[in-house]
C-alpha cells in the first residue's frame, strides 16, 4: 500500500507539473497573440517583404500671387534586385549601353549582396526612351520607379532665391534649403513578399503612396520680379558689369517683393555654373561702401537729432573742405555756393555732409548707424547673408567720422540699405525682411505657419520721416535723380556713386552704381534698389546709369501695384534735354474758338461738325508736350 501511494503521489506530481507547463503555454500564447502579435508580425514580415521605394514629390513655392515658382516633373528611375537576374551577364550587356554606362560597372551593380540596388546615378532619372528600352526587354529582377523631379519652369528668374536641389531631391540652396524640412515630402513603396532566394512570391503587393511635401508662399510678386530680371539683362548688354543687382521691399511690412542678381544661372541645370556663380545672392551677400545712397541715414539723424533746419539752415559750399590731413571735395568744381540743406541733399554735396557729421559727432552718427541695423544680419530667410563692416567706435576719428556721413569708409549689404531706408520712409519702424509668406499643406491648403511683420526697433520720429519723404521726392524733382521722374506720380529717390577698394587702395574708374526709388513717395508702397558694379560704355554718374534703369522699373511697379496718380508731385526742373510739359485745361462745353486759344500750346484735331465740344483727349488736368495732340469731339 505504501508502494502504491508514493506511486500516485508522484503522478500527481508529474500531473501538476504538466498542467501547469500547459497554462504557461496557454498564457504565452495569448499573450504572444495579444500583445507581441504586431511585433513579432513585423518582425517576419520583414524576414520576406521588399520595399520598392517611391520618391515623393517636394512641395511646390508659389509667387504671392499664386504663380508656380519651383514645381516637379515625373521621372523614372532603375531599381534592380539582384538575386531574382537569372543571367547577369546578359542583362549588365543590355543595360550598359542604355544607361551610357560600362559593361564592368552594370555588372557590379547587378552583382551586390544587397536585397534591393538603386543604380545610382546612372539609372536615375531617365529619359523616356531609355524607360521604354528597358521596359521592352520585361528583364527579371529589373524594375522602374516612378520619382519626382524638381524642375523651374521660369528658368533663371529668382534662381538665387529659390535655389536648387540635388539629385536626391535634397536643398543645396536658397529657399530650398532654407526651407528644406518643409519641401520634404515622405517617401513611399510597393510593397512585395519573396522567399529566401529572393523570389518574388504570388502574393498581393501593397502599395504605400508617397506624401508630397509642403508648398511655400512666397512674398515675391512674379511681374514685378519679371520687370527686375527685364531691365538687369538690358544693363549687362547695354553696360558690360562685372556683376548687377536689383531689390524690392514693400516698405510697410518687410516683404521682399523683387529679388535679382547678374550674373544668374538655371537652378534646373546648376552643374553648368561655377559654385561662385550658384552661391552667391548678390543683394544680400555683396558688401561694398553705399556711397550717396547712405546720405540718406545721415540726414535723418540730423535731423532727428534737431542738428539742422533742411529748409531754413544754410551751408555754403566752396567745392571743397579740408579734414585734418585729407582734402574732401564736392563733384561740382567750384562747389554749390551757398545752399539749405535741402539743397545740399538735392545736390549730393560731400563737404555739406562733412557739417552735418561734425554736427552730430562720431558717438551720435555711430549709434544711428547702428539702430538702423548697418553691421549686423537683417536676418532674411535665405542663407549666405554678409554683415558688412563698421568702424569700432574707437577708431573713429576726424577724417573716419567726416567720410562716414557721406557713405565712404563704411561697407554694407543691399538688403541692410534697402531696410534701413524703408525705415526712414515708413514713419521709424525697422522691420524684419522675409521672403515666405506661410507655408501651406499640398493636399488641403491649409497654412501650417505665416510670417507677419516684426518690428525689431524704432528708428526716427514720424516728424522727421514725412520730412524725408519729401525730400527725397526733391531729389528727384530738383536734384540729381530727375532721370527717374514719373510726370503725375510722386517719385522719391536718390543716387549713389562709390569708388571700389581693393587691398586698402581705391580703384581707378572702377565704380558702383546706385539708386534707391521710392513709389509714392509720399505714401511708400514700394523701395527700388538697383547696383551695377564697374559699369562700361557710360559716364560715372549714376544719374546717367541706374536711374533710367531704375525709372523703368518704377513704371511697371506702377502698374502691376494699381498705383493711382498723385494731384500734387512736385514740378521737376527742366534741364537742356527735356520736353516742356503743360497741363491740357478743360474745354469741355466751350465754343470751338474759345478751345482753340485755350489750347494754343497745343495741336487741335476735331471730330464732328457742331460748335461745342462735348469731350476731349487726353482728358483735362492731364500733361501733354508741348504741340503735342489733342482731340475735341464736337456735339
Amino acid at each position: 500500500m505504501m508502494f502504491v501511494k508514493r506511486i500516485n503521489e508522484r503522478i500527481k506530481i508529474i500531473l501538476l507539473v504538466f498542467l501547469t507547463a500547459l497554462v504557461l503555454i496557454v498564457l504565452k500564447i495569448f499573450y504572444v497573440q495579444t500583445f507581441d502579435y504586431k511585433k513579432l508580425s513585423e518582425l517576419a514580415e520583414d524576414l520576406w517583404s521588399r520595399d520598392l521605394p517611391l520618391e515623393a514629390s517636394r512641395g511646390k513655392i508659389y509667387d504671392r500671387n499664386g504663380i508656380i515658382l519651383a514645381d516637379n516633373l515625373t521621372t523614372t528611375s532603375l531599381v534592380i534586385i539582384p538575386n531574382q537576374i537569372k543571367n547577369k551577364k546578359k542583362t549588365a550587356h543590355l543595360l550598359a549601353p542604355i544607361l551610357n554606362t560600362g559593361y564592368d560597372n552594370m555588372l557590379q551593380h547587378l552583382s551586390k549582396k544587397t536585397s534591393i540596388e538603386r543604380v545610382h546615378p546612372e539609372g536615375r532619372r531617365l529619359s523616356y526612351e531609355q524607360a521604354d528600352k528597358i521596359s521592352n526587354y520585361k528583364l527579371a529582377g529589373v524594375y522602374l520607379v516612378k520619382e519626382a523631379k524638381r524642375y523651374y519652369p521660369h528658368g533663371k528668374m529668382l534662381s538665387h532665391v529659390l535655389g536648387h536641389v540635388g539629385i536626391d531631391n535634397q536643398g543645396l540652396s536658397g529657399l530650398e534649403l532654407q526651407y528644406n524640412s518643409y519641401l520634404t515630402g515622405e517617401n513611399g513603396a510597393i510593397k512585395y513578399f519573396s522567399d529566401t532566394l529572393g523570389n518574388k512570391l504570388e502574393l498581393s503587393d501593397i502599395y504605400v503612396e508617397p506624401t508630397t511635401g509642403m508648398n511655400l508662399n512666397l512674398t515675391i510678386d512674379y511681374n514685378i520680379q519679371k520687370a527686375v530680371e527685364r531691365e538687369l539683362d538690358n544693363v549687362m548688354s547695354m553696360f558690360e558689369p562685372e556683376n548687377a543687382l536689383a531689390l524690392v521691399m514693400d516698405p510697410n511690412n518687410g516683404e521682399i517683393l523683387a529679388m535679382g542678381a547678374r550674373p544668374n544661372y538655371d537652378p534646373n541645370n546648376y552643374k553648368k555654373y561655377s559654385l561662385e556663380t550658384t552661391s552667391r545672392n548678390l543683394p544680400i551677400w555683396s558688401t561694398y561702401e553705399p556711397g550717396s545712397t547712405f546720405k540718406i541715414i545721415t540726414t535723418s539723424a540730423a535731423i532727428e537729432e534737431k542738428k539742422i533746419d533742411l529748409f531754413k539752415d544754410k551751408f555754403y559750399d566752396s567745392g571743397k573742405v579740408r579734414v585734418d590731413s585729407a582734402v574732401i571735395k564736392c563733384w561740382k568744381a567750384g562747389g554749390h555756393g551757398e545752399q539749405t540743406y535741402l539743397q545740399v541733399l538735392q545736390n549730393s554735396c560731400n563737404p555739406g555732409f562733412v557739417k552735418m557729421g561734425q554736427m552730430l559727432g562720431k558717438k551720435k552718427l555711430f549709434s544711428y548707424i547702428d539702430k538702423f541695423g548697418f553691421g549686423e544680419k537683417t536676418g532674411i530667410d535665405l542663407n549666405g547673408e554678409g554683415k558688412g563692416i563698421i568702424f569700432n567706435l574707437n577708431q573713429v576719428g576726424n577724417i573716419e567720422l567726416a567720410t562716414s556721413a557721406f557713405g565712404q569708409g563704411v561697407s554694407v549689404t543691399p538688403i541692410q540699405q534697402v531696410t534701413a531706408i524703408s525705415s526712414v520712409l515708413n514713419d521709424g519702424n525697422l522691420y524684419h525682411p522675409y521672403v515666405l509668406k506661410s507655408i501651406s499643406e499640398d493636399a488641403s491648403n491649409n497654412i501650417i505657419t505665416e510670417n507677419k511683420k516684426k518690428l525689431v526697433r524704432k528708428t526716427i520720429s514720424k516728424k522727421t520721416s514725412s520730412i524725408m519723404r519729401y525730400a527725397l521726392e526733391s531729389v528727384v524733382a530738383k536734384g540729381g535723380g530727375k532721370a527717374a521722374y514719373i510726370d503725375g506720380y510722386r517719385i522719391g529717390g536718390k543716387t549713389g556713386t562709390a569708388q571700389k577698394v581693393k587691398d586698402g587702395h581705391y580703384l581707378d574708374n572702377n565704380y558702383i552704381m546706385s539708386f534707391v526709388g521710392i513709389v509714392p513717395a509720399n505714401k511708400p508702397k514700394a523701395v527700388l534698389y538697383i547696383a551695377i558694379d564697374n559699369p562700361k560704355h557710360t559716364a560715372m554718374l549714376s544719374s546717367y546709369t541706374t536711374t533710367p534703369i531704375a525709372r523703368r522699373i518704377l513704371l511697371d511697379i506702377i502698374k502691376i501695384l494699381k498705383i493711382p496718380k498723385q494731384k500734387e508731385e512736385l514740378t521737376k526742373d527742366l534741364e537742356w534735354n527735356d520736353v516742356p510739359l503743360y497741363k491740357v485745361p478743360n474745354v469741355i462745353g466751350l465754343s470751338v474758338e474759345k478751345a482753340t486759344k485755350k489750347l494754343k500750346n497745343f495741336t487741335v484735331k476735331y471730330s464732328g461738325t457742331g460748335k461745342k465740344v462735348i469731350s476731349q483727349s487726353p482728358l483735362p488736368g492731364t500733361k501733354q508736350e508741348e504741340k503735342g495732340v489733342v482731340r475735341l469731339m464736337l456735339k
